[in-house]
């Protein structure tokens, strides 16, 4: 079931809802704007929400080489695009990064819609990160957070969660998972990301087998990244001082859909991940036995912290909550966990709420001729999109500023009135 922003997987795996689906969004839209409505305008702008946190944005792109492995479905040697966002010194003049590479984000709504979102300037939507600021030694050792995105996603659609982790002293580290989508590399290169995997017939698996040895990689860089010397593929060097502050011995993760499951079977592989969160993404969707047997942490638990953030689905005409009682897995994974875990439902959030398209959608709609209906299928139902993206950065930098730095966060106890938008789930 093909619907607006909706990776176009075979029909064995396109079905279900967005929890139980993981990479799948669920109410059937029409494409886009029809033939017979005007066109489009020449550009389509839009800006994303400020960081709330006290610090400047610098932000640096990394190209990681993993010399024993292969990507799937290319034999490539594993090769990963890395961005980094940090806290930081803006000077006079500096100018912010482009929000991503006109053909990243092309590509990947011309996949994901069936046509691309013609006249959307994807470029000079900038952000609030500087290429290459020096870090500000100010915020001190820096928490390390991984994020993973949604399966065919590109990482640049979690750019306004990381830019506002970053500005409250986190380094964030995002990973494109090379192979799913459309990746442009810090030298120019560019993958188009062209579904060599469409005939794979156990998707799930063979992004999940790729996935977390990804994650372990990532960190493994991390960690060499503080030492003397350290530079990436390329022979590129972190800006200045961010070497020094990065604390590989505190790290979080958190991911959107695929990302999130990626996040739950990361901490499962991988004990120097401390906490992590799910954001609308299955843990165990596959009826593959491989999968059960490779990736058995909803049937073992986890031992740390972590925590489901989750939409809603409309399934047969009735408008369905994403939480631990109404999802098998995220239940199995729940009642098995013998760690601190919460589950926080928002209950007017769509899957995609669970990216930058919560704040884009609303501002490029009418330019692009978009209804109601394919907007509201895509990120919800809010009566302020802002108001609810204020809400998932506030829950997810208050569980990892609980967790990481041992911070107290009422919002993770009591449902709270200055986000009416979410709602813990017992």
């Amino acid at each position: 079931m093909d619907s607006l922003l909706t990776p176009r997987f075979p029909d064995a795996v396109a079905v279900g809802a967005v929890a139980a689906g993981a990479v799948v969004a669920f109410t059937a839209l029409p494409a886009a704007a029809s033939p017979a409505e005007p066109p489009a305008p020449e550009s389509v702008t839009f800006d994303l929400p400020d960081p709330t946190g006290p610090y400047d944005v610098g932000t640096a792109e990394l190209r990681l080489v993993d010399e024993d492995r292969t990507t799937p479905w290319t034999d490539d040697v594993r090769e990963l695009a890395v961005s980094v966002w940090y806290p930081a010194r803006h000077g006079p003049g500096d100018e912010p990064a482009p929000y991503a590479d006109q053909r990243v984000g092309d590509l990947f709504t011309e996949y994901q819609v069936g046509q691309r979102f013609e006249g959307v300037d994807w470029e000079s939507a900038a952000g609030s990160a500087v290429p290459g600021a020096r870090v500000d030694r100010r915020a001190g050792r820096l928490p390390v957070l991984l994020y993973s995105p949604g399966a065919a996603v590109p990482r640049v659609f979690g750019t306004s969660m990381a830019q506002d982790l970053a500005s409250h002293g986190y380094a964030v580290v995002a990973v494109d998972h090379t192979g799913e989508a459309p990746v442009r590399f810090p030298d120019g290169r560019f993958d188009d990301g062209d579904r060599h995997w469409a005939d794979e017939p156990n998707l799930i698996t063979g992004f999940t087998k790729a996935r977390v040895p990804d994650t372990r990689f990532v960190l493994d860089s991390v960690e060499a990244a503080t030492r003397k010397g350290w530079t990436d593929a390329d022979g590129r060097r972190l800006p200045g001082g961010l070497a020094k502050a990065l604390d590989p011995s505190t790290v979080g993760m958190f991911g959107m859909s695929l990302g999130g499951a990626t996040t739950v079977h990361g901490m499962g592989a991988d004990e120097r991940i401390d906490a992590g969160i799910d954001m609308d993404g299955s843990v165990d969707y596959t009826s593959d036995p491989e999968f059960a047997e490779l990736f058995p942490t909803a049937d073992e638990g986890l031992d740390r912290p972590f925590m489901f953030m989750g939409g809603s689905r409309v399934q047969d005409g009735e408008l369905l909550p994403n939480t631990h009682h109404t999802f098998e897995d995220w239940g199995r994974l729940w009642d098995n966990s013998t760690g601190w875990k919460r589950d926080v439902g928002f209950a007017e959030a769509r899957h995609y709420s669970f990216t930058d398209f919560q704040v884009i959608m609303p501002q490029i709609a009418d330019g692009l001729g978009l209804s109601e209906e394919q907007v509201q299928g895509t990120i919800g139902t809010a009566d302020d999109p802002l108001r609810l993206e204020a809400s998932q950065r506030a829950y997810v930098r208050a569980f990892f500023d609980h967790h990481l730095r041992g911070e107290p966060r009422p919002i993770l106890d009591a449902d709270s009135p200055e986000h009416p938008d979410a709602r813990l789930v017992d």
